[in-house]
């Protein structure tokens, strides 16, 4: 199926894929320079991925180098996107919250910034991930990170409506059906997949969850070597509300863009309108938020 606009006023969104390190000011220094290739080329918001801000080597390391939102780091990146004028999704920062003192454990939280710097959104990863994969090494980010405690109402930007998600979290079709439900049109899920799960389920799960939900999917991913510890997939894509993957990063840190059509959206959602067929009196309101 093809729906194409000729129209090159539709909004344009940049992803930015980068190889984060235990190094915070290099790491910055990377990704402001995507941000500002990304303002240059005449986007309206750009995507960073999880772990955007450090990939430490172990959780001492990861609670020692982690920061409040209103710490130093943070600052620097209300201060990108004022310089800018674009939105900013940060997607996973390592977050001492309010109950640093008590718990000594954070939230990997995604904070969407607009383009005056200021925070109009957080939402703190629900999902956590604690797994053993064979060839990948386990992961216990539960070690750390504290899950948050709820989802996040989508969010108006200039590129249209997003639900906030995290990496784990896209293997959840109910918290995306929940974000499509509540009004979402673009789901972002900024990542740092491993070097087994990656080449297995990445672009299914991203082009699945577009799919059935009929919304744009925007993935921000950590690629390569980290550190002696750890390496990411990369692959860092877009995909459109039919499944078609209609950006791609190529290998290494960098970035692509797409053009967010709404219209197209719609239209495909009117075509095919599997919102309005759901039988809810047979399996529940799967996804549907909680009063």
């Amino acid at each position: 199926m093809a729906i194409f606009s000729s129209s090159w006023e539709l909004p344009l969104v940049a992803v930015c894929q980068v190889t984060s390190t235990p190094d915070k000011q290099q790491n910055f220094k990377t990704c402001a320079e995507l941000v500002r290739e990304a303002a240059r080329l005449g986007a309206c918001l750009a995507f960073l991925p999880e772990a955007f801000d450090f990939v430490a080597r172990d959780p001492a390391e990861t609670l020692r180098l982690s920061e409040p939102l209103g710490g130093n780091l943070l600052g620097e990146y209300t201060q990108l996107a004022r310089e800018c004028g674009l939105w900013l999704s940060l997607g996973g920062f390592h977050e001492r919250g309010q109950d640093w003192e008590q718990t000594q454990k954070i939230y990997n939280c995604h904070v969407l910034l607009d383009n005056k710097g200021s925070v109009v959104a957080t939402y703190r990863k629900t999902h956590l991930c604690d797994v053993e994969i064979p060839g990948q090494g386990p992961m216990r980010e539960s070690n750390s990170t504290i899950p948050g405690p709820s989802l996040e109402s989508p969010v108006s930007t200039p590129a249209g409506k997003i639900g906030l998600a995290i990496c784990y979290d896209m293997r959840f079709p109910e918290l995306s059906l929940a974000l499509a439900q509540a009004g979402a049109e673009i789901l972002t899920y900024p990542s740092a997949f491993g070097s087994v799960t990656g080449p297995a389920h990445w672009e299914v799960l991203l082009r699945a969850r577009a799919i059935e939900t009929q919304c744009y999917v925007v993935a921000a991913a950590q690629c390569g070597r980290h550190h002696e510890k750890r390496a990411s997939y990369g692959h860092s894509m877009v995909v459109d509300p039919w499944g078609t993957v209609v950006a791609r990063c190529s290998e290494g840190p960098g970035l692509c863009l797409a053009r967010i059509d709404l219209s197209y959206l719609r239209q495909l959602r009117q075509q095919l309108p599997v919102f309005q067929h759901r039988r809810p009196d047979l399996y529940g309101s799967l996804g549907h938020p909680r009063s």
